[in-house]
């Protein structure tokens, strides 16, 4: 039987890239797997990153208009996914739209006003950490919105996601999927790490008791709100790394960029993780 043998610093002072950096830890710890993954991880969000830099200035130069929407169950990675596509993009023409709840005016106004303001300029990427589609899931759930008021939107936003198509506006849905047992796991994380407690909320806590009427309604939302011109994306996202990487791939994978051809890695989505929406396959979603 081997017995592997304790790390020392001079062991890291030894090593100058991540190769010989394995192969160290591959002979003296047990750990060797998981630093490997973490270092394959870490080398494909900078390439996927760099390939995120270029289609940015490709999006400033053409004045395109981009709406990247994250919607999923509470702890689903939206924020985390977020975090990562915008970590390296000019903040000058890229930006986070995560609203508060509507003030008492917003209220009175039409639902998808306070939501125009904030759609992409000619040459900007926008990130929505959750969207319109609060009223499709949430709100009905939570009951933040009356029966008319959820039916009417159902109703409407087809066409408001028409209009948009039809000027040109660029938008992404992506539906982050978990599953309940993740997500509870994910909750404890949040409850014991000082820096995520803020996360938690008396909403969070409900997604638990609820989790089979959010499925309803995001059954609802899916069946009602999935059209050619906008589609609903779907990522599987037990494994947040593995989520990360494969969303920034999928929209890479949609545009035709200055560059792209000399990417040094994979620019298209894994089929396991990144599906598109189909009525046939509503039961396996999350």
């Amino acid at each position: 039987m081997s017995i592997k043998k304790t790390l020392t610093e001079e062991d890291f002072k030894s090593v100058h890239t991540n190769e010989e950096l394995l192969q160290v830890i591959k002979e003296k710890s047990k750990q060797y797997n998981a630093v490997k993954k973490t270092l394959v991880y870490e080398e494909e969000l900078r390439l996927l990153q760099i390939e995120l830099v270029k289609l940015q200035q490709w999006v400033s130069k053409q004045n395109k208009r981009v709406a990247i929407i994250f919607e999923g169950r509470d702890a689903a990675g939206k924020g985390g996914n977020i975090r990562r596509f915008m970590e390296h993009l000019n903040p000058r023409t890229s930006r986070l739209v995560a609203l508060n709840k509507p003030t008492e005016v917003e209220k009175g106004q039409w639902y998808f006003q306070r939501y125009i303001k904030e759609l992409p300029n000619p040459g900007e990427i926008v990130f929505f950490d959750r969207s319109w589609y609060n009223r499709a899931v949430v709100e009905p759930v939570m009951g933040f919105c009356t029966e008319e008021q959820y039916k009417e939107f159902l109703v409407q936003v087809p066409e408001f996601e028409h209009m948009m198509y039809e000027d040109g506006l660029i938008i992404i849905k992506f539906w982050l999927s978990i599953t309940k047992d993740e997500q509870l796991k994910r909750f404890e994380e949040r409850k014991e790490n000082p820096l995520k407690r803020w996360k938690f909320s008396p909403v969070d806590k409900q997604g638990q008791i609820l989790w089979d009427q959010y499925t309803h309604y995001k059954a609802e939302m899916f069946s009602k709100t999935h059209t050619s011109y906008s589609p609903w994306i779907l990522i599987q996202t037990n494994d947040k790394k593995v989520a990360r990487l494969e969303a920034i791939r999928h929209v890479i994978s949609q545009f035709d960029y200055d560059g792209k051809e000399d990417a040094k890695t994979i620019l298209t989505p894994d089929p396991n993780v990144v599906t598109r929406y189909y009525r046939s396959n509503i039961k396996n979603i999350d």
